[in-house]
C-alpha cells in the first residue's frame, strides 16, 4: 500500500533507474539521480528543520527544482514553490505566513534572495546536494510520517488579495494520482509536457502521475508559449504524448492557427481545466488531432486537482458548453441550493460543493477562512464529514450531466435580472470572427463590459447576439484587445482588464 508519495519515486527508480525523470532543454535527470539528489538533499534539511517544517523553494521553474522538492520531502517536510519573480511584498507576506526558519534557493538567484530582507537561513540547492546521505535521520523520519501529513503548499491570491496557502497531504495526492493514472491509462511510456508553474496544482498532474508510472515529464520554458513555433517544436522533439494544461495555452495554439506549421502527432491525449474551454478550440485541436483522447477536468486547488472529469465523446457545436462530468472516484460531488438543500432537478443552480479524501488540509495559518468554506456537509447530521464549498454555481441537463455555469462572485443582479456572466461569455464565444471572450460587471455603473479578442464591430456583435441571448444580457460596452492578459496560472486576468478598462 502506497502512503508516502516517495514510494513512487523509489519503486520507478528501482524499476527503469536510467529512465528520464525529469528534463528540460538543458538538464535530465534520471529516476536514480533525482532519488539521490532529493536523498542528500533531504538529509542535510532534516539536520536544521523540524518534522513537517515547511521548505519555501525560491527557484525557477526547470527539471532541477523537481529534485529539491523531493529533498523537502525526505526531511519529512513540505514543499512551498515561491515563485522569484513575485513582487517583493507578496514573497514576504508568503514566507511570513509560512513562518520559515528556512529558504532554498539556486546560487544564480542568492542575490536576489538576499535583497529581500528575509531574516532566516538561506540555504543553496547545490550545496545541500553535496552533502552525505545520513540514512538514520532519513529513517527516523520516515518512521514517524502518517499519510496526512502535508506534502505541499500552493498559495493563491484570493478574492482579497492576500495569498492564501492551501496545505494538501500525501494521502490525498496519492488519492488522485492512482485514479487519474489508471482511468487513463498511464504508462512509462508517456512524455508528459509540463506547462503549468510548480506553484499551481496543474503541475501535480504531470509530477505525480509520472512518478508512479514512471514517465517522463518535459518542462516547457515559459518562453515558448509566446513563440508557438518554438512550443510546436518543442512538443515534436520531445515526441510528446500527454498534455494536461490550462485552457489559454491550449488556446495559444489555435488562436495563431499553430498547426498550419507543425503537428504533434505523438500525442495521444489533451487534458484541460481551470477555465471553460470554447469549443471553437477545442475544436481545431480535434480537426488535426481527431484520434487523441480529450478530457476537460474540473476542480479547484483545493480539493488536489480535480474532482470531476469529462471524456469528450460526441460534437459539440460552438455555440455549447462542455459538461464537467462524473466525480472521481472516492470523491462525493453534489449541489447545494442557498438553503442547503440538495439539488437534483435539472437546470436548477446550485453551488458545487465536495467530500472525500481529496479535500484540502485547509488554509495554512488561517482558520478563519479555512471553516468559511472546509465546514460539515450539512446534509449529514450523524457524523463528521468534511465537504468544501467551492464557490463554484452549476446544474444539470435533463440527461443528468453536470455542467460549470459560473463564479458565485460573477453571478449578477442586472436590470432586474439574475445573469451568469458565463452563459453570455458563451454565446459571445461562438460568434464567427470572435476568439476570446471575457465580461466583467461594473457594479457600480450597472455596465457588463464585455472584452473580447476578435475582428467584428460592436454593431455587428450586438446583432448577432441578440439572436442567441435576452437583450438584457447582452453587454453594454465592449472592448476590443488585441490579446487577453494572463494570470501567471494560465487564466484570463479579470483584474488586470478591469484596471486598463477604468483608466480609459
Amino acid at each position: 500500500m502506497v502512503q508516502n508519495i516517495l514510494d513512487y519515486l523509489e519503486a520507478s527508480a528501482a524499476s527503469c533507474p536510467e529512465k528520464a525523470a525529469y528534463e528540460d532543454l538543458e538538464n535530465s535527470y534520471s529516476y536514480a539521480q533525482v532519488m539521490e539528489n532529493a536523498r542528500r538533499i533531504g538529509s542535510a534539511l532534516a539536520a536544521v528543520l523540524p518534522q513537517n517544517a515547511p521548505v519555501p523553494v525560491l527557484m525557477e521553474k526547470e527539471a532541477w527544482t523537481l529534485n529539491v522538492f523531493m529533498g523537502a520531502v525526505y526531511a519529512g517536510c513540505f514543499y512551498t514553490l515561491v515563485e522569484p519573480e513575485q513582487p517583493t511584498d507578496r514573497i514576504l507576506t508568503i514566507l511570513d505566513t509560512l513562518e520559515a526558519t528556512a529558504v532554498v534557493t539556486s546560487e544564480k538567484l542568492l542575490e536576489k534572495i538576499q535583497a529581500l530582507g528575509f531574516q532566516g537561513e538561506i540555504l543553496l540547492a547545490e550545496a545541500l546536494v553535496k552533502n552525505e546521505i545520513d540514512e538514520k535521520r532519513l529513517k527516523e523520519r520516515r518512521q514517524h510520517f502518517c499519510d496526512v501529513d502535508p506534502l505541499y503548499t500552493n498559495f493563491t491570491s484570493g478574492s482579497t488579495g492576500v495569498p492564501k496557502g492551501v496545505v494538501v497531504s500525501h494521502r490525498s495526492v496519492i488519492d488522485f494520482t492512482e485514479h487519474f493514472t489508471n482511468i487513463f491509462g498511464f504508462t512509462s511510456d508517456d512524455v508528459i509536457a509540463n506547462q503549468a508553474p510548480f506553484d499551481f496544482d496543474v503541475s501535480v498532474k504531470d509530477i505525480y502521475p509520472a512518478m508512479k508510472v514512471g514517465a517522463t515529464v518535459e518542462v516547457i520554458p515559459k518562453k515558448f508559449f509566446s513563440i508557438p513555433k518554438k512550443l510546436l517544436d518543442f512538443l515534436c522533439d520531445r515526441k510528446v504524448t500527454n498534455l494536461t494544461w490550462a485552457v489559454s495555452a491550449l488556446c495559444i495554439v489555435s488562436m495563431v492557427k499553430g498547426f498550419k506549421y507543425k503537428v504533434p502527432t505523438s500525442i495521444r491525449r489533451v487534458m484541460f481545466s481551470g477555465e471553460v474551454m470554447p469549443v471553437k478550440h477545442l475544436n481545431y485541436w480535434k480537426e488535426y488531432l481527431p484520434d487523441v483522447l480529450y478530457v476537460n477536468l474540473y476542480g479547484p486547488t483545493e480539493i488536489t486537482c480535480n474532482c470531476t472529469y469529462y471524456v469528450v465523446d460526441r460534437e459539440f457545436t460552438e455555440d455549447q458548453v462542455l459538461p464537467i462530468g462524473i466525480a472521481f472516484p472516492n470523491e462525493r460531488v453534489f449541489l447545494l441550493d442557498e438553503k442547503d438543500h440538495l439539488v437534483t432537478e435539472s437546470q436548477v443552480l446550485g453551488e458545487i460543493c465536495v467530500s472525500g479524501t481529496a479535500l484540502a488540509l485547509g488554509y495554512y495559518r488561517n482558520w478563519d477562512k479555512t471553516n468559511e468554506v472546509f465546514v460539515q456537509n450539512p446534509l449529514n447530521q450523524r457524523y463528521l464529514e468534511p465537504i468544501y464549498r467551492t464557490g463554484d454555481l452549476g446544474r444539470y441537463d435533463e440527461q443528468g450531466e453536470l455542467y460549470y455555469v459560473t463564479r458565485k462572485d460573477f453571478q449578477i443582479k442586472h436590470m432586474g435580472h439574475r445573469i451568469e456572466l458565463g452563459e453570455i461569455e458563451a454565446a459571445f464565444q461562438a460568434l464567427d470572427g470572435i476568439s476570446r471572450v471575457c465580461c466583467i460587471y461594473d457594479e457600480p455603473n450597472t455596465k457588463i463590459i464585455g472584452f473580447y479578442v476578435g475582428d467584428l464591430s460592436s454593431k455587428e456583435i450586438i446583432s448577432q447576439l441578440a439572436e442567441k441571448i435576452p437583450k438584457f444580457m447582452i453587454p453594454n460596452v465592449f472592448r476590443q484587445v488585441e490579446t487577453m492578459p494572463m494570470t501567471k496560472n494560465g487564466k484570463i486576468d479579470r483584474k488586470l482588464l478591469m484596471a486598463d478598462y477604468q483608466r480609459g
